[in-house]
């Protein structure tokens, strides 16, 4: 919303004073940082970042996504970079979340359920570092929390859960054309991406 419209609207209609049109701005500014504060971030990889986006976008209290590339060893990777050459990245999705809506912990046992974390550098029929299992934690919070919600998660897999969780390193953000890849072109959730049932 373009609140300097508004505000110009308001006062060519001479509706409020420019005093009381001041007023109406601060208060719609603090109303922006009070949500601001409720918003965390949080980046997970399991495989291709198109279904697991995806997914993400589906859960209540997620306010955004974006796909990208996370903790490797060279500086502006690409898609054809991260694919062909030893990047070290992981694609990844950030997840912006209302933490009053929504914990971190929640996200951790969704991402849990979304992939199959017990196979190495692989999801599905896609193979590569790229592809590994990882939840990438801005603190030592975000890391206790992640590691007592895997020893949860391990009940339902026979096979050990192989997800690193590992402090974040810098995000950068994917091409334009990986962006809500599936959303896009009216994909529904397919291949090795989708939620496991365990109730």
């Amino acid at each position: 919303m373009n609140f300097l419209l508004i505000f110009g609207f308001i006062l060519n209609m001479n509706i409020m004073t420019y005093g009381e049109v001041n007023e109406l701005k601060s208060n719609l500014l603090l109303i922006q940082e009070k949500e601001s504060k409720m918003q965390s971030r949080a980046y997970f990889g399991a495989g291709c970042f198109w279904g697991v986006e995806a997914l993400f976008q589906d859960l209540d209290g997620v306010v955004s996504t974006t796909v990208g590339y996370m903790n490797g060893h060279t500086e502006d990777p690409t898609y054809e970079k991260v694919c062909y050459t030893d990047t070290g990245h992981a694609e990844v999705v950030e997840v912006v979340y209302n933490s009053k809506k929504i914990s971190f912990a929640s996200l951790c046992r969704y991402f849990w359920r979304l992939h199959d974390p017990t196979t190495l550098n692989r999801q599905g029929p896609d193979i590569g570092s790229q592809y590994r299992s990882g939840i990438y934690v801005s603190n030592k919070e975000e890391k206790e929390i992640a590691e007592t919600i895997k020893v949860e998660m391990q009940q339902y897999w026979k096979d050990t859960i192989l997800t690193e969780i590992v402090t974040a390193d810098r995000f950068y953000e994917a091409e334009i054309y990986h962006q809500d890849y599936f959303k896009n072109r009216g994909i529904n959730h397919s291949g090795c991406h989708f939620l496991r049932s365990w109730d």
